[in-house]
């Protein structure tokens, strides 16, 4: 079968081409990839080339498919998962597999970064054995394809979450997750993760009582208050503050007053920037978790601690990237029963001829996730700009989207699959 996919050749190299798939071995699945989403782990794999730790290949003789955040159909199943897989089900990938090698130690091979023919970035791939033996190939039952590639990111959030510490009361004993009832700010939080963290310590079952956000930019800040209002946060017994702090010529003494005077139980920091590090830590209180959840490129990157407090107030830092097989399957399933709905991450759409640019220039444009169809051919497009296309494939995206709030839904991506132009 053939199959055209984004594939990596060097260092901000990547190339759409059409190749043939060889056939499924009886330890492999064929899939027909219907969407995937870009995300930014997928730039800075092509900003480091075969330098970054997920690539397994010698680039001047194999190429890998790049994205790992996709959603579609299994069409054939191998002898071996035929017991397991059904053809013609949806399915979704969690990509951080953590293969171990011959020795028993974990690998960090992952879809999208290690495999020859298995990416999202593909209209055709094959899932290798090794990720069926992992349990990443997961069901999904949405009826939509575009939830599937925001599972990926979603269970990110999940594994932040869940990746919290705190430490009993005279024990050494860890309780893991977020302090209950307890303060949380989320600082650099109104970019698209930002949005879906809000979102999760709103609608998870153990949530704090206040939530503070930061941003520098009001555009950014007023988006994330339209689509999670604070009268909809106190409804879920959390009060939701959003703040710009660009102004600020004190952040950390604003930021505690605004928390009555007290510093947090949990702080998340939403972009590697040295002096936002810091800051978290400033703010950090008694026990006090801090979470890092932006990954830096620079191997170098540093921040000031505070290790006196580290030593006195008993505080801790915390790292996760992306999810594991637990959490995807926790934010699978809180998006299929309606718990969170990270719709509102995406803000542009395109098809796979646009992937190659949009992932090289990624930190270049604005907005949040950007989702692809991978068997369309269409311009990376902001939903906010649908109506000023020519196109009348946007100008009926645009009302759709309209009636939904200005963001993409199921009745969008059914009038695209239907209507857009194959690849």
């Amino acid at each position: 079968m053939k199959t055209k996919a984004v594939r990596l050749y060097g260092i901000n190299d990547l190339r759409l081409e059409e190749f043939d798939l060889p056939q499924i071995k009886d330890d492999e699945i064929l899939v027909k990839v219907v969407s995937d989403s870009i995300c930014m782990s997928s730039h800075k794999l092509a900003m480091q080339g075969e330098g970054h730790k997920r690539v397994r290949h010698n680039l001047n003789k194999e190429q890998p498919i790049i994205g790992h955040e996709f959603c579609g159909i299994i069409l054939e199943t191998g002898s071996k998962w035929a017991h397991k897989f059904q053809k013609g089900s949806k399915f979704v990938i969690q990509p951080a597999m953590n293969h171990p090698d011959d020795e028993g130690i974990p690998t960090l091979w992952a879809p999208g970064y290690s495999f020859e023919y298995c990416g999202g970035a593909a209209t055709y791939a094959i899932i290798p054995s090794e990720i069926m033996e992992m349990g990443c190939l997961l069901d999904y039952s949405g009826d939509n394809f575009y939830m599937g590639s925001l599972a990926e990111p979603a269970s990110c959030i999940a594994g932040a979450f869940n990746a919290q510490y705190h430490i009993e009361n005279n024990s050494y004993n860890h309780k893991m997750g977020i302090m209950e009832g307890g303060t949380m700010i989320i600082l650099a939080g109104a970019g698209p993760m930002g949005l879906g963290s809000i979102d999760y310590a709103i609608h998870n079952p153990c949530r704090p009582s206040r939530l503070i956000v930061t941003d520098i930019d009001d555009a950014r800040l007023n988006r994330a208050a339209q689509l999670l209002p604070v009268e909809e946060a106190k409804t879920h017994g959390v009060e939701l503050i959003y703040v710009n702090t660009v102004d600020m010529v004190n952040p950390a003494g604003n930021l505690i007053s605004m928390n009555s005077g007290k510093l947090f139980d949990d702080v998340f920091v939403f972009a590697p920037v040295k002096p936002l590090v810091e800051l978290g830590g400033q703010l950090l209180g008694k026990d006090g978790c801090l979470n890092f959840f932006a990954g830096p490129t620079d191997t170098e990157f540093s921040a000031s601690l505070n290790f006196y407090n580290v030593h006195y107030e008993g505080h801790h830092v915390v790292g996760t990237t992306g999810g594991n097989t637990s959490d995807m399957k926790q934010a699978i399933s809180m998006m299929t029963e309606g718990k969170i709905n990270p719709i509102f991450m995406i803000t542009h759409i395109g098809g796979l001829d646009s992937v190659p640019e949009a992932t090289v220039n990624l930190d270049k444009i604005p907005g949040g996730k950007k989702l692809i169809y991978t068997h369309k051919k269409l311009p990376l497009t902001a939903i906010e700009d649908f109506s000023k296309m020519s196109n009348p494939l946007f100008t009926q995206l645009a009302e759709i989207c309209r009636r939904h709030n200005n963001l993409w839904s199921t009745e969008a991506e059914n009038y695209l699959l239907e209507n857009a132009e194959e690849i």
